[in-house]
């Protein structure tokens, strides 16, 4: 990793402990709420490759730090040049994908890389370790986010900083993940976004 891609994950990750709470957001009525509001970090799920340029141009404009899931993009593979092609042509901070080749493209490009992982038993749990290590990706993301138990047994199986996504729904799931080791939790839930 160069000075450079350090200090740019280093800021993602200072943004982070300033704001915990990632508005995720699905839509462009709930881009424009989160561009009126005080959340710091975006997640932006969705958009095209018609769109998406300006979608994280409006982010930035607002002073918003701006990651993008690079597999909900419509019109694009889930190819490394996708990566390539959103360093080089729009302002996005950074990059959510599943996928560990992504991920890699991620950090090739300078981008902050954000693996997303959907735990749904102990065999994914059990995995995740494992690709961590081949991806190397500055955080990750679980989902769902709602289990401190999980986030636990995370901070003590990695050292790569934890995001609790999905199904995070109100205070008490922000201070059970914040609690647990969760370094932020992203959340679609608007209600969230304003505490």
């Amino acid at each position: 990793m160069t000075t450079t891609e350090r200090d740019v994950a280093h800021g993602v990750l200072e943004a982070l402990r300033d704001d915990p709470v990632i508005a995720s957001v699905k839509d462009a009525s709930a881009l424009d709420e989160v561009l009126a509001s005080d959340r710091g970090v975006v997640f932006v799920l969705y958009g095209s490759v018609l769109d998406i340029v300006e979608i994280v141009d409006r982010a930035k404009d607002a002073g918003k730090t701006v990651l993008v899931d690079v597999d909900l993009l419509d019109g694009f593979a889930a190819r490394d040049v996708v990566v390539t092609w959103l360093a080089e042509h729009t302002r996005a901070d950074g990059v959510l994908s599943t996928k560990s080749n992504l991920i890699r493209a991620a950090k090739r490009a300078g981008l902050v890389a954000v693996q997303r992982f959907f735990l749904v038993d102990s065999f994914s749990y059990h995995q995740l370790p494992r690709v961590v290590e081949q991806a190397r990706p500055d955080a990750i993301e679980i989902l769902p986010g709602c289990m401190p138990r999980v986030i636990t047994w995370l901070r003590d199986d990695t050292t790569v900083p934890v995001i609790a996504g999905g199904l995070v729904c109100d205070k008490a799931d922000v201070v059970a993940a914040l609690g647990a080791g969760a370094v932020a939790v992203a959340s679609s839930n608007r209600d969230v976004w304003g505490m």
